[in-house]
């Protein structure tokens, strides 16, 4: 079967339950739910022939993003989030998806078991993601994408910068009350606000004073500046708009067994979880061959015969496959048209 006629033209899947239900209903009109990283969620009009691509359009102009270039819906399924790639028909693809986790996943009595999805819309590449250029973006997606990174002590971050971002965070938290960085749960508070392999290197009452003078410095400062003005600050970091795995692997003798890896712009990137320091970056350029199972993710640097290979164990593998294809297809895309440009 010719797959790019799937792509162009015929539909590979039966209707999906929620076509079903509107058929039925005699209305064709199906509004579905899209959720953002900001907690907020629109109801969006999709019908049969919607492609993600066109989706992904349409949720772009209706929060006036300047473009939709990276952005992707993500459908969430048990405990999986699958991007939606760009060719396929929305219902198509999530008819699959409930179909092949169905599958995979019998109830213990042999029936059929229900699952229920959420669609989500995030950023996904951030090959030309500059802080301040796009606005919207930046309030409602980047910030919100990066913060859990940050909290989770993905990157390598100095205290003064720590003391700097956790300003900004309670900024956007809280807004102009102080009262709860001088309140008794500042513990609790710090979680909220700092790197987790950050918090034991000072007492919290130096943590309090030096977040609250930051806090001060940037006065009258609106919640959705201090989003900006945090993004700018990650923005120079060589980890930011990463997506991070830990994997544990079992080829670089010289690097630990446990390893951190980034995949974003630059390529992907091998860090010390422990130091926080990028130990190599293989550039998209010199990655020749990658493969992914339900329990690892291989990858082979250089040419097939005489390249080096990673071998990671990690159930995320579908996620690190999907990401290195997708930047290594942009990248394609981008040379493609730099070099038509140059022809005319």
């Amino acid at each position: 079967m010719d797959v790019s006629f799937c792509r162009t033209g015929v539909r590979k899947y039966p209707p999906h339950q929620v076509e079903v239900e509107a058929i039925q209903q005699k209305t064709t009109q199906i509004f579905h739910k899209v959720y953002f990283p900001d907690d907020t969620d629109q109801a969006f009009e999709v019908d049969s022939s919607t492609r993600a691509k066109d989706f992904c359009q349409n949720i772009a102009n209706r929060l006036s993003l300047k473009s939709a270039e990276g952005f992707s819906l993500f459908v969430k399924i048990a405990d999986k989030v699958i991007s939606v790639p760009e060719g396929d028909f929305f219902f198509d693809f999530v008819r699959h998806l409930t179909d092949w986790i169905k599958k995979a996943r019998p109830n213990r009595d042999g029936t059929t078991p229900s699952f229920t999805y959420q669609v989500f819309f995030m950023k996904k590449l951030w090959t030309n993601t500059v802080p301040g250029k796009d606005r919207n973006a930046d309030i409602i997606f980047h910030y919100h994408q990066e913060l859990p990174k940050l909290l989770r002590g993905y990157q390598k971050c100095s205290i003064e910068e720590a003391v700097q971002l956790a300003a900004y965070i309670y900024r956007v938290k809280y807004g102009e009350d102080t009262t709860k960085l001088n309140g008794q749960s500042i513990q609790y508070l710090l979680k909220e606000l700092l790197p987790q392999d950050l918090i034991k290197t000072q007492n919290l009452n130096d943590w309090r004073k030096q977040i609250l003078a930051a806090y001060n410095r940037d006065q009258g400062k609106t919640p959705d500046e201090a989003k900006i003005g945090f993004l700018k600050l990650i923005f120079k970091w060589p980890t930011f708009g990463s997506a991070f795995f830990e994997v544990k692997q079992t080829t670089e003798p010289n690097f630990p067994d446990i390893l951190l890896i980034a995949i974003n712009k630059h390529g992907v990137n091998l860090i010390n979880p422990v130091t926080k320091e990028i130990l190599v970056t293989h550039p998209f350029t010199k990655i020749s061959n990658w493969s992914s199972g339900n329990t690892y993710f291989h990858m082979t640097i250089g040419n097939l015969v005489r390249g080096s290979k990673l071998l990671c164990e990690t159930s995320l593998g579908y996620k690190m496959d999907d990401l290195l294809t997708s930047y290594i297809s942009l990248m394609l895309t981008t040379m493609q048209k730099h070099q038509t440009l140059r022809r005319h």
